[in-house]
Order: C-alpha cells, then structure tokens, then sequence
C-alpha cells in the first residue's frame, strides 16, 4: 500500500486530497499531465461521493486506498497506480452510470467521461454496505525506455 486516507464529505477536504495524489503521482513519476488526469479524476469522483451518494451531507465517511502497482505486469511493463474509493452513501447501479452526451452544451454531467477517459481501468461496485470505485493508471514508459526497448 503507498496510502490510506480517510476523510469526511466536505468539499474542503477536496484541495487536501489533489495535493496527495499529485505529489503520489510525481513521486511515481508519472509524467505531467498524466499525474493532472489522476488528480482530475480522484477530485471528480470524490466529489459526485459527496454530490450523489451522500447528497451533499457533511461528516460522512470515505476512504481512500492508493496502492502502487509493481513493474511486469501484463498491461504494464513499467507499473502504475490503483485508487480505491469507498463510501457507504446511496447505493450506485453501475449500469446506470452514464455521462450525458458530449454535444450537449451545458455545465455539469461530464465528469464520469472524464474519468474513464482518463484512467486505464474504471471499475465500479458494491460489497458489505460500500459503494467501491477502483481506478487504475498504468505508468508510460519515458521516451528513453521506450528507445532502448527496440535497440
């Protein structure tokens, strides 16, 4: 495991836990926007937690996992990062988790697009009381990698 929060639904948490995850990412050495995609997709996930499932009560529990994910494994020869979110609010039908067309000029609704398109592997369910949100990034492989590979 590389961390474990557990916070409140508050949106002040919010800027705290961007802090984390980005300096998660750069420790990791994710390059520059892959880490702005992670922290854009933690902040927009844990914000329809307090939006959605805890209807914007304040006080409710969520945790947050972050473990790194080790070098050769089948997607990823470099490694990468897996975020849990867990919650114990309304429970979420995956099924119905759809974002609202991307031609529909309009505040709001885009968030979940931005985190599948973001994050290698999305994965939402629901076990012992807990809505569960998984969200992987596999680590790129820096240019210099990626050259001596086909030397």
């Amino acid at each position: 495991m590389l961390l474990k929060l557990e916070l409140q639904s508050n949106p002040e948490a919010l800027c705290l836990v961007r802090a984390t995850i980005e300096r998660a990412a750069e420790v990791m050495h994710f390059q520059d926007a892959e880490a702005r995609a992670i922290v854009r997709s933690v902040d927009e996930a844990l914000a329809n937690v307090m939006r959605h499932a805890y209807g914007g009560r304040l006080g409710l529990p969520i945790e947050m996992i972050c473990h790194k994910l080790p070098g050769g494994e089948q997607k990823s020869a470099a490694g990468g990062i897996e975020i849990l979110l867990a919650d114990r609010g309304v429970p979420v039908k995956p099924a119905t988790l759809k974002s609202r067309p991307l031609d529909e000029i309009r505040p709001g609704g885009l968030g979940l697009h931005f985190i599948r398109e973001s994050m290698d592997e999305v994965e939402f369910s629901r076990k012992k009381g807990k809505n569960l949100l998984r969200m992987v990034k596999y680590l790129s492989p820096t240019p210099q990698a990626a050259a001596s590979e086909g030397e």
